[in-house]
């Protein structure tokens, strides 16, 4: 396993370069990621290039056996370019361009900042072609599916319509455009989202597929990017790094023509202690590994307190610049670079910490950061193994995208339930895969797939069949809700998947932050929040009931026979116990090997392959547990990981 740092030699005197590349030497750093944000001094002006700076950079990492990533500096057009060429800077929903001086200020799609884009990533990669320790590419910096109103991405918008529905007859009655006299009568009075207004007051099939095409617009732009390395470097190894955005991107297409996936990792350093609360990146890590079911890097890790745009958050306990980087080793990643080696003492972000302070002098951080660089290097013969799992939990773009875009109820967000699973089923030592909606699921016991709230047929289909064929899914409220176009279908909930659990919906009650409970058969009672779905078994078993309102007595959690499987509705959302207590009842059922009672916040996974085992236990908490393990008692500190290798 790699450990790297995020360095960026144009913020510092030269004379400090060598200082730094000795003691990431010294440390056990292997590679930095260098220029990403470097477009002003790699092009000071119009056609006039100097990467010398950067050829010493490079070279002086060479030298201490340091591989390097190299970014390219789109993200960030220098002013020069923005005041020759102003059509490059994104126009924002209220029509006027966005602000030059901050970061991401470039439109995908306008012609001249793909020409510029292209050159500068051109020149770079003629530069570099020969040059060894440049192992990685990262393309541009965590891309966001924007909305851009200006000229071209409006007009782009209107033939990418036109591809998709042919006619303004077909267009307008797959949008429904009769509300509110909406209905256009010709391709150029459709306009991009101007936000006079929130955008729910919009049309949402009109902005679920403006958001569609955003995002094909960001990936378009990246693999534009990929296309001209591989032009100079065609064995090039090339990525981008994602993060959990606003305007998150299509993961799944983006990364497609990629060569690995990367990610931002900032786990929390405020440790709640409500037991409800699910502060564990876990299920990020494991959705990143499932993107390409493949190990993954993270490009950006927790180095300590986080503060820009927000204020400053506590400082990393001890044990988390450590812990929280295995804990992306254990769940895929292959590589974890961390953000940053300084803090910055100059620009916006001089509040999120490095892993060395202001003051130059290394400390407790840094010190850990140097106990991870050994142990990291010992977990070498890992590299490459894989995480094998029988659960698997679906992801839908389109359903997360819809849910943002028309808020259910008070507190009520897509993610909460697919943590929710997750950990239920984590909590019992599982490797557990996050995958595409469209992702092949044959391999798997049980799936799980939550708020499949935009409907399509092809997912409809396979988990039928999967369940058929003897598989167990699990779906819950907000399923079957709307058809491909974001409009609401007029049949019962849960429409298409009524059948495969055997119930239906003839009431729901979004109660936000109000509460109820359920009891299930065996007199165990758990409170939910936000949604109840009142059920209607047709075949189906009743599992719990409600205890309370006009809902009291009607069914809320069911199982239905359907072939040889068994089919799993949630019509609520519950405190954690009652997920575990369902995860325990399906692993049981489908003799899945599982470690009973781990202690809160205790995760365990397992990598396999190159001959080895290995499990690795991570203490994800600010307490001590001591617990048994395989007739072992295991005491581990506070963020501690051990690794026991079979």
């Amino acid at each position: 396993m790699k450990i790297g740092v995020d360095y960026y030699p144009e913020h510092w005197d030269e004379k400090l370069w060598p200082q730094d590349a000795q003691l990431m030497a010294r440390t056990g750093v292997k590679l930095v990621r260098l220029a990403e944000f470097a477009w002003c001094r790699l092009e000071p002006s119009d056609g006039q290039f100097d990467f010398a700076w950067l050829d010493k950079a490079i070279g002086i990492f060479a030298e201490n056996g340091i591989d390097v990533v190299i970014g390219t500096p789109t993200n960030c057009p220098p002013r020069w370019l923005c005041e020759k060429h102003p059509d490059i800077l994104p126009v924002g929903d209220t029509g006027t361009p966005n602000p030059i001086g901050i970061r991401g200020h470039r439109c995908y799609n306008s012609p001249t900042l793909r020409k510029y884009a292209g050159r500068i990533v051109e020149r770079l990669a003629e530069h570099y072609r020969n040059c060894k320790r440049v192992i990685a590419w990262q393309i541009d910096n965590e891309l966001e599916a924007n909305i851009c109103c200006c000229d071209v991405c409006s007009n782009k918008h209107r033939e990418w319509l036109r591809k998709r529905y042919g006619t303004l007859e077909a267009l307008n009655k797959a949008y429904g455009n009769v509300v509110w006299s909406g209905e256009y009568s010709s391709w150029e009075q459709i306009d991009p989202p101007f936000g006079r207004y929130n955008t729910a007051w919009l049309n949402p099939a009109y902005m679920l597929d403006f958001r569609r095409r955003a995002a094909e617009d960001l990936t378009e732009f990246a693999h534009f990017q990929a296309d001209i390395i591989r032009s100079y470097i065609p064995d090039a190894k090339i990525t981008t790094n994602t993060w959990f955005c606003d305007n998150a991107p299509d993961f799944y297409d983006l990364f497609a023509d990629l060569d690995f996936v990367a990610y931002d990792n900032y786990p929390t350093t405020n440790i709640p202690h409500d037991s409800e609360d699910i502060y564990t990146h876990a299920v990020h890590l494991d959705m990143m590994r499932g993107i390409k079911r493949q190990p993954f890097w993270v490009m950006e890790q927790l180095s300590g307190s986080m503060g820009c745009w927000m204020p400053m958050q506590k400082t990393t306990r001890p044990g988390m610049i450590k812990g929280y980087a295995l804990q992306a080793f254990a769940h895929g990643a292959d590589t974890v670079v961390h953000f940053r080696w300084r803090t910055a003492n100059i620009g916006a972000e001089m509040h999120w910490h490095g892993l060395i302070d202001h003051s130059n002098v290394p400390g407790r951080r840094f010190a850990e950061f140097a106990e991870l660089c050994k142990e990291a290097e010992a977990l070498e013969s890992l590299r490459g193994t894989e995480l094998l799992s029988d659960v698997a939990i679906l992801f839908s773009t389109d359903s997360e995208a819809a849910f943002k875009l028309q808020p259910q109820t008070d507190g009520y967000s897509y993610m909460e339930q697919i943590k929710l699973l997750h950990q239920a089923f984590a909590r019992y030592g599982l490797n557990v895969d996050i995958i595409d909606e469209y992702a092949d699921i044959s391999q798997y016991k049980a799936v799980c797939a939550p708020e499949l709230y935009i409907t399509d047929k092809a997912v409809s289909d396979k988990l039928h069949d999967f369940t058929r064929n003897g598989g167990t899914v699990i779906l819950t409220v907000r399923s079957g809700v709307k058809d491909k176009h974001n409009n609401c279908i007029m049949e019962q909930l849960p429409t298409v998947y009524r059948e495969l659990v055997g119930c239906h919906i003839s009431e729901y009650d979004p109660i936000g932050w109000g509460t109820n409970s359920i009891r299930f058969t065996d007199g165990e009672i758990f409170g939910c929040k936000q949604w109840c779905d009142i059920i209607e078994p047709d075949t189906a078993e009743v599992l719990a009931r409600y205890e309370c309102d006009f809902c009291k007595g009607s069914p809320a959690v069911t199982v239905n026979r359907y072939g040889n499987g068994s089919a799993y509705y949630i019509g609520t959302i519950g405190e954690r116990g009652m997920y575990e207590k369902l995860a325990k009842h399906i692993l049981d059922k489908n003799g899945i090997a599982y470690i009973p009672a781990l202690p809160e916040n205790m995760e365990i996974t397992t990598r396999t392959g190159n001959g080895v085992t290995a499990k690795f236990i991570f203490n994800n908490s600010d307490e001590e547990k001591v617990f048994a393990l395989d007739g072992e008692e295991i005491s581990i500190a506070p963020f501690e990981m051990k690794i026991k290798s079979e």
